[in-house]
């Protein structure tokens, strides 16, 4: 492999994102010096990039081989896939790939940033569809997942054939599309597999994730429990086979229906518009929901994250139309996503405030991943057969682990690799050739910054430290205000400590450092930050201006 990292005669991987964290999911697959794409996706962002919604993986090591670039192939609608398209597709300037309900959501995406027409969006219409991009030849394999047409491709090149799983699971009860069944995926693997790159996230399940079939039959118990009451389900609203569920159940315990939140709106939409959910029961308004008997309503709600903005916080907050009172019932029909734990446990405690029962997902069987567990791994192995396996989509300890769980299964070699790793998969044996910068980019406001750049760094010591001003006014007399400081009672002496010790400080300064404006600003800003770290222990971010300079 040349030192540029154009891909000769081999068969190369490279992750941006998605390897060593859940979400920002960005595959690159190199063969005779042109790349393929494998999702565009991004990630929400946590209290380490405060003011920041949306981060996404770097992809400045192929922008800069654009050229080189064949396109970009989609494995389903969620946003950890698709979320980065609006961002970063434009400026790659190759065609996407995507079945039709993902590619709905996409081309939805691309219009709302007003580039609707920048983007050739290609949507592969067929069952089990085909394209052939350049060296790679790739074949879209249905499997279940929790949002429509989730799907493995399989990419067939000079080298070998790779099976890319996507996001899946096994269900005998899918209630939405028809997946791939075991004969067809054997048949697969009695062709030859040279490499399986696999979800890894649920590897620490001990058992299957569960059928679709069976949370309707959970939720359906749950719900005729509380008969006479009014009942709200909260649940992602990609989950396109959940919302099939939830229509069944409302519709076999007499109750009408009421969707509470935008994106549920817009996923029952693109879903009808793709033959989906054509016996979803027509839902009535919020009006209506409320004037109706409290056992003859079921409310579907956003919000299970703990999403502030979203219809179960409002809810909660007694901010929405919809109202639940003592003796109602939330189930929450998803899985609590790691770092929301208290997200959730705000709206939770807001909701027992008034009274209300929740059942979440420990309690009753209401959910279930859409995720394969350590049985399903096994089984797709076995099918399959392949030579080599590539863990992905998942922090490293899930990689490492099904890593472990693939060698215990017989298979030959077991990549561990992490964003940045250049991995051969062939000719020979497979290795990991070198490593390239990858990052982190978040949206801010309406641009892309660096995660770690000096906006954001300035950000979180801002956070976590405060801020002092310092003005040296006429005659260099300071006056110093604090921001964010634990000074709130004692404020008054500090100032007066503080600005003496400015004084002193300037004071001291000899010769030439008298009139110098830098040695001056730097010797009030050390004296200001020094008088803070004595009365709080805090270490401030510090700005000093002299006035009539800045």
């Amino acid at each position: 492999m040349k030192k540029d990292f154009t891909p000769e005669d081999e068969l190369l991987f490279l992750a941006l994102g998605g390897s060593g964290e859940i979400g920002m999911n960005v595959n690159l697959y190199g063969c005779q010096g042109k790349w393929l794409m494998v999702d565009l996706g991004m990630t929400f962002s946590g209290n380490e990039y405060p003011g920041v919604d949306l981060v996404f993986a770097d992809p400045e090591f192929i922008e800069e081989r654009a050229d080189d670039l064949l396109g970009i192939v989609l494995t389903h609608g969620h946003e950890d896939h698709i979320g980065a398209i609006p961002y970063f597709a434009a400026d790659l300037g190759v065609p996407l790939y995507a079945t039709p309900f993902t590619a709905e959501l996409i081309r939805r995406k691309l219009q709302e940033a007003g580039l609707a027409g920048e983007v050739e969006l290609n949507v592969i219409e067929e069952d089990h569809g085909h394209i052939a991009i350049g060296p790679f030849e790739v074949t879209y394999i249905p499997l279940a997942h929790s949002i429509a047409e989730g799907n493995a491709l399989q990419i067939e090149t000079p080298h070998g054939r790779i099976f890319h799983t996507g996001d899946w699971k096994l269900d005998e009860e899918p209630m939405i599309g028809e997946p791939a069944t075991e004969e067809e995926l054997s048949e697969i693997g009695d062709e030859g597999v040279l490499a399986l790159v696999c979800d890894s996230t649920n590897v620490f399940n001990p058992v299957p994730s569960g059928s679709e079939g069976a949370v309707y039959r959970g939720l359906l118990e749950e719900v005729q429990k509380h008969s006479g009451k009014r009942v709200l389900v909260t649940t992602f609203a990609s989950n396109v086979a959940r919302l099939q569920t939830l229509g069944h159940v409302a519709e076999a315990t007499g109750r009408r229906l009421c969707v509470a939140g935008r994106s549920l709106d817009r996923m029952i939409e693109v879903s009808q518009d793709n033959g989906y959910l054509e016996d979803f029961p027509e839902p009535v308004d919020f009006d209506t929901a409320m004037r109706l008997p409290r056992g003859e309503i079921m409310i579907v709600a956003t919000g299970g994250q703990g999403e502030p903005r979203a219809a179960l916080s409002r809810i909660a907050e007694s901010n929405h139309p919809i109202d639940l009172s003592r003796g109602d019932v939330v189930l929450f029909s998803s899985r609590q996503i790691p770092g929301n734990e208290i997200s959730i446990g705000k709206v939770q405690n807001r909701l027992a405030e008034r009274g209300v029962q929740m059942v979440t997902d420990r309690q009753s069987e209401i959910h279930v991943s859409g995720h394969p567990g350590r049985p399903e791994l096994e089984a797709l192995y076995g099918w399959l057969r392949p030579d080599v396996l590539v863990p992905v989509h998942g922090e490293m300890r899930h990689m490492q682990e099904q890593a472990r769980l693939g060698k215990a299964n017989g298979i030959a070699h077991n990549i561990l690799q992490q964003n940045g790793d250049i991995v051969r998969l062939a000719p020979g044996k497979p290795e990991t050739l070198a490593k390239v910068p990858t990052g982190r980019l978040v949206l801010d406001g309406d641009l892309i910054i660096p995660a770690d750049g000096k906006t954001m760094t300035m950000r979180r010591r801002l956070m976590r430290e405060g801020m002092l001003m310092v003005v040296l006014g006429p005659k260099l007399d300071p006056q110093v205000e604090g921001y964010g400081l634990p000074l709130d009672e004692d404020s008054g002496e500090f100032v007066e400590e503080a600005v003496a010790d400015i004084r002193k400080a300037i004071s001291l300064l000899k010769g030439k450092d008298r009139q110098d404006a830098a040695r001056i600003k730097e010797a009030a800003r050390l004296a200001a930050r020094r008088a803070a770290t004595r009365w709080c222990g805090k270490r401030p971010q510090t700005r000093v201006i002299i006035a009539g300079q800045e």
